[in-house]
């Protein structure tokens, strides 16, 4: 069935809400904002090991990286059974639950890391890679979206060369 425009409307205010209440929460008291190492953009200060800080922590992990994971592992799973029985693979269906895990993972264990540990003996230069590693989140979906669809694949391919991409026969046995 098709996604009805108040359906889509209603998940992109909640996501935006989401967003918002887990963005306020530090500057209510909840958690606490800092400069990044290096001074040139800010991110949750996890130099700080005490309640709050732990707390606000556990909370945002469960809920906006192990609660999404399991969404995506969920529903890429049951579109990946999709693609089993009609043989029709679109595209990778683990590459989106890949692309969570490596680009927030380093961040996550270093946020994991400073609520049981002083962090502050790493250098600055080396945590700021998990930073930006996650920062480049959206840029990188993009591109495994796009080169990882089938569709848009070929539409790109024949935007860059003016050639038309033939399709592949399919081969609908079940082995």
């Amino acid at each position: 069935s098709k996604l009805q425009w108040s359906t889509a409307i209603s998940m992109m205010v909640f996501a935006w809400l989401f967003a918002a209440f887990w963005s306020v929460m530090p500057l209510l008291g909840w958690g606490e904002y800092d400069y990044e190492p290096l001074r040139t953009c800010c991110t949750l200060d996890y130099s700080r090991g005490d309640r709050n800080y732990v707390t606000f922590l556990f909370a945002l992990s469960i809920f906006n990286f192990m609660i999404p994971g399991f969404i995506i592992l969920t529903a890429y799973q049951s579109i990946h059974q999709k693609f089993k029985k009609t043989g029709q693979y679109k595209f990778n269906t683990g590459l989106p639950l890949k692309t969570l895990v490596i680009c927030w993972g380093p961040y996550c264990l270093l946020c994991f890391y400073a609520a049981v540990e002083n962090v502050m003996f790493i250098s600055p230069k080396y945590r700021m890679i998990p930073a930006i590693i996650a920062k480049s989140v959206p840029t990188v979906d993009a591109f495994v979206y796009a080169l990882g669809n089938e569709n848009y694949r070929g539409g790109i391919w024949q935007f860059l060369t003016g050639q038309k991409i033939e399709k592949a026969e399919v081969d609908n046995k079940t082995k």
